[in-house]
Order: C-alpha cells, then structure tokens, then sequence
C-alpha cells in the first residue's frame, strides 16, 4: 500500500484477522462483537489509520451523524452585536462534540432560507434540526416535524402543528421579580422597553411586566424594541418624552438596556439616582456598562446544551424526553438599578 491510498475495511480486516463483515459492525458501532475482537479490530483501525467513508455508514445505520441549528434571522442580525446567539451556538456545539456528532449551522431569514433548510433536511442530510429562535406563526418546525424529522425549538413556538417540543426559559417570572426589586427599591414610574411582539419572549416578558405593576396597582409605560441596542435608544428617548418624571427603565434585553443607559446619559440623567435601569439576559455587557447593569440572568449556554441533550434523546430513539424543558431565571442586582 503506498501512502497515497486510502486503508479499506479488507485492508483493517486482514490486520485484525477477522471478516470484512466484522469490521464493518465494529466500525458501526455493533455490540454483538466479543470484546477480544472489538479491540483487535479497534487497534487495526488505529495502526492504519482508517477513515470510514460517512456515506457507506449512512447506508448502513441510517444516521448522518449531523445535527442542523436553524437561525431564522438574516445574516445582519446574526452577525450584528447579537449576543445570544454566539452563546446559543457555544453550548449546543459543545454538547454535540461531545457526542461526535457535526454541528450543520444554517440560516432561514427569510421565504428562500426556509425553503432551502426544508429540501435540506427532508433529503436526509441531518439526523434532526433544532431551531434557535421562532418569529410568529413560523410553519418549518411544524412541516418538518410532520415529515417525521425530529425537531426541537429554543423558545415556545406560538403556533405548531403537530406540537413541537422546545427548550425555554422562566421570562414571566424573571421580569416580575425584576420589576418587584424596582417597586421595593421605592420607584413608582416604571416604565418598559418591550421585545417583539411575534416572539414569545417578547410576549412574556411584556406580560410579567403588566402583572407586576397590576399586582402593586402602578401605572404602565411600554415603549416598543426590537431586542437591539438602536431600538434601545430610541425607545428610551421616546419614553423620556412621553413621560419625563420616570424613574425606572425595565429593558427586555440587555442590548435595549445599554442603549437605555446611552440615552439617558445624553438627556442628562443619571442612573441609577435619577432613573434605575434593568436588562434581561445577563450578557458580558452587563458587568461592564456604565454603570454595571441590573439584569435578569438567563442561563443561554445551559439553553443550548439542553437543546443538544434533548435532540440526541429523541435521534437515538428515546420516547421519554419531556415536551417541554423550562429553566429559572435569576434577577443581578448590580449598580444600574
């Protein structure tokens, strides 16, 4: 054999002195092979340093080994100064490589993209596909759930059918134990900076907000957002002019929140003496705004190996994994609030 060809199963199986069929069930994964065999077959493998071909082993097990990870977004704000999805992406990439399975990251910002990821997995080249986020009445998880493809979302989908499981966070929750800090803390003008309405974390976090202030019998405020920083400061802006004697900010997003704090710098308050400020998502940005931001932790790297967990329970076959995985969210209290 010179060095430029590739070692084959015959080429592993005379070195193990076993059949061809053998290594090929070792390869695959077969535990009906004795131990002693496994390892001679395993240590040929090794000392030839054989590759199997990916698509011969499809064949074979009916895997790819591939998992995808949908971002329904276009690529600006993917690649903008987004933070969640790096961290959704760390955590899942982490907990498939840790399985040896390949992370298929694809992008579905608009009709076209999402045509192309339904041709994609419907043709078999992923094993599952989990989607990072879900604007509205979003139809791709639920067709491609009903092709049989297994599917897992990161939030609540507002619509599914049939019913798609997903991995979510506490967002009501956290944001009225926000607000309730900003009530005990004595302000009484809360106002808000709200996330998209056709996002279910927008949804819920305008919801924990209103039920909050209802519960204390305080008025409402609500400025519309868009999970950005820009939105941030123009919404801040336009609740400043709405209402001048604010004295709190609740921000749906710690992106929103920095903006807040920039535009209540260049209106001439100060924070939080004049006007306290509150994020949601504890981001890097939080410890080290100015000042350090008051935020509702959500735990976005766990979210993402969560979702990993639960797509390699259902791939392997596994009936018993939960429709739904809620994890806690955790009010900082730093020096904004």
């Amino acid at each position: 054999m010179t060095t430029r060809e590739r070692p084959t199963l015959e080429a592993v199986a005379r070195r193990a002195g076993v059949s061809r069929a053998t290594v090929s069930r070792v390869v695959n994964g077969s535990t009906t092979v004795a131990a002693g065999i496994r390892d001679a077959v395993n240590r040929a493998v090794e000392e030839l340093g054989y590759v199997p071909n990916q698509a011969a082993r499809s064949l074979v097990t009916q895997r790819t080994d591939s998992i995808a990870l949908i971002l329904p977004e276009t690529t600006n704000r993917v690649f903008s100064d987004d933070l969640f999805f790096p961290a959704i992406i760390r955590g899942v990439g982490a907990e498939l490589e840790t399985a040896d399975k390949q992370l298929v990251l694809m992008m579905a910002g608009s009709e076209a993209g999402h045509h192309r990821v339904e041709r994609y997995a419907v043709a078999g080249h992923v094993d599952g596909v989990m989607f990072a986020s879900i604007h509205g009445a979003d139809p791709l998880p639920g067709a491609l759930a009903r092709r049989g493809i297994p599917v897992i979302c990161s939030g609540r989908p507002m619509t599914a059918e049939p019913p798609v499981p997903y991995v979510d966070v506490d967002h009501a929750g956290g944001v009225a134990a926000a607000v309730r800090h900003l009530i005990a803390t004595g302000r009484s003008r809360i106002a808000t900076i709200a996330g998209p309405p056709d996002m279910v974390a927008g949804i819920e976090r305008l919801a924990g907000y209103r039920d909050a202030l209802a519960e204390a019998g305080l008025p409402t405020l609500v400025a519309a957002g868009d999970f950005t920083r820009e939105s941030g400061i123009a919404a801040m802006r336009s609740l400043l002019a709405s209402d001048p004697s604010l004295d709190a900010v609740f921000a749906a997003s710690d992106l929103m929140a920095h903006g807040a704090l920039l535009a209540l710098r260049e209106a001439g308050r100060h924070v939080p003496s004049d006007v306290a400020v509150i994020g949601f998502d504890d981001f890097d940005i939080s410890r080290y705004s100015d000042p350090p931001l008051t935020t509702v932790r959500q735990p976005i790297d766990e979210i993402g190996r969560t979702l990993a967990r639960q797509m390699l329970l259902r791939i392997a076959g596994d009936t018993t994994p939960p429709d739904a995985v809620v994890l806690p969210t955790e009010l900082i209290v730093r020096d904004s609030a």
